[in-house]
């Protein structure tokens, strides 16, 4: 007995001896890593990498810029059964354990004792979370008692609520998706409080390993690693066996889903990404910024659809160029086949599709997007075989003539059916604007982004040909001329040193009308008035005109060909000059972005545009000014009231050029947009030389919109195509849609301005009774004094005093 009273005497001592020297080495290792512990309190300020939000104005998702998909969610949002599945997953013990799970230690240190490395960390989520945002992912003794004393320290400052929602929003689960609420978003397209029993418990299997238990790479091993948590969450009680087996009877549904784009607007997106970038570089794609733009989702859907269906329209009006590829099909079976296309993206809706059988009237095209399908003769009888811009080869008999079994080609679904169709070489840009602020409310930069990335819209400059004829008729209407001046439509030819040539300008019909007023040159586009017109206000004064609506300096030319449009404009530049016709008068500039919010929803931007003020009271900043009087044009007038746009052109003008630009469309190269039936509508086409640029720039009081078409490098857009033929169908498809539920809003006279029936050959007043006679818009002291010669006074032998000078 006395030896075995020893023996435990010993043993006491010794582990006395092993604990007290366990303490002070725990002590010892507890102050040497203590002081390269992090702050812990971090953690209630943490910032999630969040992606950058797109927003259109209505609030639909245009795009998420970063490499990080994760949506943070509160505690209270995080369904229950989640968090059952999470502790059944990870750690049963959570909401009872001090931070560590002393078991889970014990076996780990055995495990590292007897292979000499760490196989189960016996991590619980206040370790993961101590991991995931203090520490590397380095398995080594050191980094391990680092993530035990922070734990201990997490668990002291912070709430279990605190730290699990820190940790679902926080883990990787595949795909990009980090957090719960990204990941149920990734696999169901769904939020997290919408997901099953057995969804939710697929999901809450993935931070173990979120490659090898993935549903959508490894959907066997995810499906068991479900299946256990589900049983574990049936041993310990948080569900019961019928929801266990209803659970575990559900088969795999999850699947891919991208950003959940609501609105396909990517040059929008991409004009966002860029303007932020300069201001917040790399920080942009991680700060979980939101950004609400000034697009109206169905104005973008319907300018974007407009652009398309105005190029394709283009691209069949000159022929079918034939298949973009041609594969011998004849031993490959079906699987085969639809390999071939893994390569051929969708562009602009033309879906790629492979010709496998050709009939008398009708073929059959394998497709990924819409499997087999079946295209009828009328959805290919367009296709008569390119020759060129000018000419298309003969009309096709029969479907042998166009495809052929192998050919890669192009269809649309159309609502007549599916449709044989082709890429278009040729591209565009289309742009709207609110006039009264700058808003853009609808933009598309070509065809499609994916395709081609260059912004027509805003990057390219171009000839605007006609289009530009309105501004300097306004200058002419700014310096004294009214819409019944009349001009003199007759061949001229000029020497200037500057054009380096005799230059002997053409309408574009190649006919003159000789005395022309002011207004039907304009809505007949007449070259030579357009001219005479800038040579009698002088080019510098013309020019400098122009300029203040938005042009560069640089790119308008210093001679008379400026008259036809010679200089280089955007289609954003060109569409922002003709709002001051909508408006009244006032310089708007474009904005795209809104407001910009944080990730917390706080505004950090919101846009504060000047307006158009018709009620605000203008004075001319530099009216006390004597030598004003030399300067060009009238003077650029400024109001008091904040937030007031400038006004460049007076009410006057700006009512009679709007006056003036109706009749465009009422009898003039715009007569196409007739079929919209309103009255309030008002614009101008444009073609440059050799039909190299198509416009169309048109507008009513709440909307003003620029369609231009042309080719990436300029080169004749072939016969028959205008403004009026290649860009108006397209802004009349988007104006359709665009106005269809809003009221007529033409400008009344302002004071100041007054009509009168006038003789439509001379510009003077009609004479009595005259039956011709046109009613026309003057400023009050501009009226006509004197009246047109009735046929009778013309025919009627002069007087005495006609012919002595006699009678005053």
């Amino acid at each position: 007995m006395r030896i075995f009273h020893k023996i435990f005497k010993w043993l006491s001592v010794l582990t006395a001896a092993g604990l007290v020297a366990l303490l002070i080495a725990t002590a010892g290792i507890y102050y040497y890593f203590a002081p390269q512990l992090p702050d812990v309190e971090t953690l209630r300020e943490v910032r999630f990498q969040t992606p950058l939000r797109v927003y259109s104005a209505d609030h639909k998702l245009i795009a998420e810029f970063g490499e990080k998909r994760r949506t943070p969610i509160d505690y209270d949002e995080i369904p229950e059964d989640f968090v059952h599945a999470l502790q059944a997953a990870e750690d049963s013990r959570f909401f009872e354990h001090i931070g560590i799970d002393i078991i889970g230690l014990f076996r780990a240190a055995f495990q590292l004792a007897s292979t000499g490395q760490i196989q189960s960390g016996g991590s619980t989520i206040t370790m993961q979370v101590a991991k995931n945002f203090f520490l590397t992912r380095e398995r080594t003794f050191s980094r391990k008692f680092m993530e035990i004393l922070l734990a201990l320290r997490i668990e002291q400052e912070l709430s279990k609520e605190e730290i699990l929602e820190l940790y679902i929003n926080k883990i990787y689960l595949g795909h990009r998706a980090y957090g719960i609420q990204a990941a149920s978003t990734v696999y169901y397209g769904q939020s997290i409080k919408d997901l099953s029993l057995a969804q939710l418990a697929m999901i809450a299997g993935l931070p173990k390993a979120p490659s090898a238990y993935n549903p959508l790479s490894n959907p066997k091993r995810a499906l068991e690693r479900r299946d256990w948590i589900l049983g574990r969450m049936l041993s310990l009680g948080y569900i019961d066996q019928t929801r266990y087996q209803e659970a575990v009877a559900q088969p795999v549904t999850a699947s891919y889903h991208g950003s959940d784009i609501e609105l396909q607007a990517p040059y929008i997106a991409e004009m966002v990404r860029a303007e932020l970038y300069e201001q917040y570089g790399e920080d942009l794609y991680t700060e979980g910024l939101s950004v609400i733009t000034t697009i109206d989702s169905q104005l973008q859907e319907s300018a974007a659809s407009a652009l398309r269906n105005g190029l394709i329209a283009y691209s069949e009006r000159h022929g079918y160029h034939g298949p973009e590829h041609q594969y011998d099909t004849s031993a490959l079976p079906k699987a085969e086949q639809l390999k071939l296309l893994d390569k051929t993206a969708v562009f602009g809706g033309l879906i790629p599709a492979l010709v496998t059988q050709v009939g008398s009237d009708s073929a059959t095209l394998l497709s990924k997007e819409a499997g087999e399908i079946q295209l009828s003769w009328d959805g290919m009888r367009w296709a008569s075989p390119y020759k060129s811009v000018n000419y298309a080869g003969p009309e096709p008999k029969k479907p042998a003539d166009i495809l052929s079994v192998g050919d890669l080609v192009r269809v649309i679904n159309t609502s007549d059916g599916w449709k044989l169709s082709q890429i278009p070489k040729v591209q565009g840009a289309i742009i709207a604007l609110d006039p009264n602020n700058g808003g853009i409310k609808a933009l598309s930069g070509g065809f499609s982004f994916a395709l081609n990335k260059f912004n027509r819209a805003i990057q390219a400059y171009r000839q605007p040909g006609s289009n530009i004829k309105p501004f300097l008729y306004t200058a002419a209407l700014e310096y004294g001329f009214t819409p019944a001046s009349i001009i003199n439509d007759a061949p001229v030819v000029f020497h200037d040193v500057s054009l380096e040539s005799n230059w002997r300008p053409e309408n574009d019909n190649g006919t003159f009308g000789g005395p022309t007023r002011l207004r039907e040159a304009l809505y007949r586009s007449r070259n030579l008035v357009s001219i005479r017109l800038m040579r009698s206000l002088g080019i510098d004064k013309a020019r400098d005109f122009i300029l203040r609506f938005g042009f560069s300096p640089e790119r308008l030319p210093q001679n008379l060909s400026l008259a036809l449009g010679s200089a280089d404009a955007t289609p954003m530049q060109v569409v922002t000059g003709y709002a001051s016709f909508a408006n009244g008068g006032f310089k708007i500039a474009p904005y795209l972005i809104a407001r910009l919010e944080s990730a917390e929803g706080d505004t950090l931007f919101e846009a504060s545009p000047l307006k158009a003020c018709p009620q605000c009271r203008y004075a001319a900043a530099d009216s006390n000014d004597d030598s004003s009087e030399e300067r060009p044009g009238p003077v650029v007038q400024y109001s008091d009231t904040e937030g007031a746009a400038p006004r460049i052109i007076t009410p006057e003008s700006a009512f009679l050029i709007y006056n003036v630009m109706q009749d465009v469309i009422n009898r003039g190269t715009g007569r196409r947009a007739l079929v919209l039936n309103r009255s309030d509508l008002a614009g101008k086409t444009g073609t440059t030389n050799d039909q190299k640029d198509a416009w169309f720039s048109g507008f009513n009081r709440t909307l003003v919109a620029t369609a231009w078409v042309g080719f990436d490098q300029p080169a004749p857009l072939g016969r028959r195509e205008y403004g009026s033929s290649a860009a108006l169908p397209i802004w009349i498809d988007f104006m359709r849609d665009a106005l269809k539920d809003t009221p007529e809003s033409a400008p009344s006279a302002p004071e100041g301005v007054i009509s009168a029936l006038i003789d439509p050959a001379t510009g003077k007043l009609a004479y009595p009774g005259q039956t011709d006679a046109i009613r026309e818009y003057f400023r009050s002291e501009q009226l006509p004094t004197d009246h047109a010669q009735s046929p009778e006074e013309k025919l009627a032998p002069p007087t005495t005093e006609q012919i002595f000078g006699l009678g005053g």
